[in-house]
């Protein structure tokens, strides 16, 4: 039984047979792996048809919140999970004390900057408010992408650490809020623009063509495979990994997504 919780879990039930000892017959536990819901989520479980076809077991657990992914990972009750990037990852060790290691690059979801009533950043009024992630390493990437904007200018050097007090520059004098990454679609029904991720955004029914700026494709913040020190060289996961990363998924993600969402193989 899971012992952490999840928006839904989808269990895919075509296990592999194996020999055991005295000739009994027994399935092969199934991989668990955890991923945000949305698009990541979606993916995910298109790959994971692929990986049964083939003799691997898995099941997909969706979470709504950010940190419980690396937690259920920490904790043992997930194998590998699949929604953050490396500045994520590494503050996660440092400030939590996991030992979790990236396996793979995965997917490129671009965070972007949407608004109801702005059809430009350029038409954002003076004192506006902004909604940004309150997690460190995705408030710099959201800090990085209104720099990109010519909205704020940050200290030479703050780079995937910048914080609000690092911006040196704001001649808007924009205010920003900082909220949990699920709650900022709500937040355009008060602010006039908010950084927000894909995983987010999709679900909340936010089209990524109508963002006013999204990430190019060269940024830094590209997701990784995730699992715990221990497990870096487990081969049915890391085969499990590399059915993700074939051209059948590449495919999916261009026919599904188009390039709001881009493979890194």
């Amino acid at each position: 039984m899971s012992h952490f919780p999840t928006l839904s879990r989808r269990t895919l039930v075509a296990a592999p047979l194996i020999l055991v000892a005295g000739g009994a017959i027994a399935r092969e536990a199934p991989l668990r792996i955890g991923v945000t819901a949305g698009p990541y989520a979606e993916i995910l479980n298109y790959a994971a048809g692929l990986a049964r076809a083939q003799g691997i077991e898995s099941r997909i657990y969706e979470f709504s919140d950010f940190t419980m992914p690396n937690e259920a990972l920490f904790r043992g009750d997930l194998d590998a999970n699949n929604y953050q990037h490396r500045p994520y990852l590494e503050n996660a060790n440092r400030t939590r004390g996991y030992d979790l290691v990236p396996l793979a690059s995965s997917i490129v979801v671009p965070m972007g900057l949407y608004s109801r009533s702005l059809t430009s950043t350029e038409a954002l009024p003076d004192r506006s408010q902004v909604a940004l992630p309150n997690d460190p390493s995705n408030g710099a990437r959201a800090l990085q992408l209104l720099e990109r904007a010519k909205l704020l200018r940050l200290r030479d050097g703050a780079g995937v650490t910048a914080s609000v007090a690092d911006i040196v520059e704001n001649p808007k004098r924009l205010r920003f809020l900082e909220l949990d990454a699920a709650q900022l679609p709500r937040s355009l029904d008060d602010v006039k623009l908010a950084a927000i991720t894909m995983n987010y955004a999709v679900p909340a029914g936010l089209d990524p063509r109508n963002a006013l700026l999204l990430e190019a494709a060269d940024t830094p913040w590209g997701l990784v495979w995730v699992a715990r020190a221990k497990d870096r060289e487990n081969a049915r996961l890391l085969r499990y990994i590399s059915i993700y990363r074939s051209p059948e998924v590449k495919q999916f993600i261009a026919e599904r997504f188009g390039n709001t969402i881009l493979p890194t193989w």
